[in-house]
């Protein structure tokens, strides 16, 4: 755990996918932090003075010490916290952990946003194929009760996204592409994950996420008229 001696933060907003990377990792390490919300539409001084690159949540603070990109902090917080590690310690097993969490951040997360907040109905069903095919290689990757085995690891935390933010997101907006039919390994995983009590512990409640995404939706869409 942090001793008294460690000054630990977390910036981050309660909508943020990403922010609940480090929230998981954070719980699951054992680690006393203090959080700060940050209003995504008015950056406040202390985000912009601990990321001024890129001006965005999360943003882990250790001894004053910035570190931003969820997947970097995460790996930053294993190898400083090494009490139940996420990354596995095969040198080749933790490069393929590496490599599935880039994936999923390249492949998955971006198509997925855009398959809701795309105009043109050509560039839509683009996106929509690409979110379906990268869901498909994924589901070909879960060997077991999580991505990590019998425990959740680096993969699984990175997933939080599949599991959780898609399937909101889609019920707002009727889009029908994450299934149990479609997907049912992965939608297996992603109930086994969600039941786990310390990622149950770190989801954010789901009813200001689905105003969030909701009123994001109807501007949109009032917006594209």
């Amino acid at each position: 755990m942090a001793t008294n001696q460690e000054d630990v933060k977390l910036l981050g907003a309660t909508v943020s996918p990403f922010v609940c990377r480090v929230k998981i990792a954070l719980k699951l390490k054992e680690i006393e932090y203090k959080y700060v919300e940050q209003k995504l539409g008015n950056k406040s001084e202390e985000l912009i003075k601990y990321n001024p690159v890129y001006k965005k949540v999360p943003v882990f603070i250790h001894n004053d010490k910035p570190i931003s990109e969820s997947l970097v902090i995460l790996e930053y917080i294993d190898e400083i916290w090494k009490q139940n590690p996420i990354l596995p310690n095969d040198s080749y097993q933790r490069s393929q952990a590496r490599f599935w969490s880039k994936f999923i951040d390249d492949k998955i997360v971006g198509a997925s946003f855009k398959t809701v907040f795309t105009i043109d109905e050509k560039e839509r069903e683009k996106h929509i194929e690409e979110a379906t095919e990268a869901l498909h290689i994924l589901e070909n990757e879960v060997k077991g009760k999580y991505f990590g085995g019998e425990e959740i690891n680096f993969v699984d935390i990175t997933a939080v996204f599949i599991a959780y933010w898609i399937p909101l997101v889609y019920d707002i907006t009727n889009l029908k592409l994450f299934s149990e039919e479609k997907y049912p390994k992965l939608y297996n995983w992603s109930q086994e994950f969600l039941n786990h009590p310390i990622v149950k512990e770190s989801l954010p409640p789901r009813v200001p996420l689905v105003a969030f995404f909701k009123a994001r939706y109807e501007g949109f869409l009032a917006a594209s008229k």
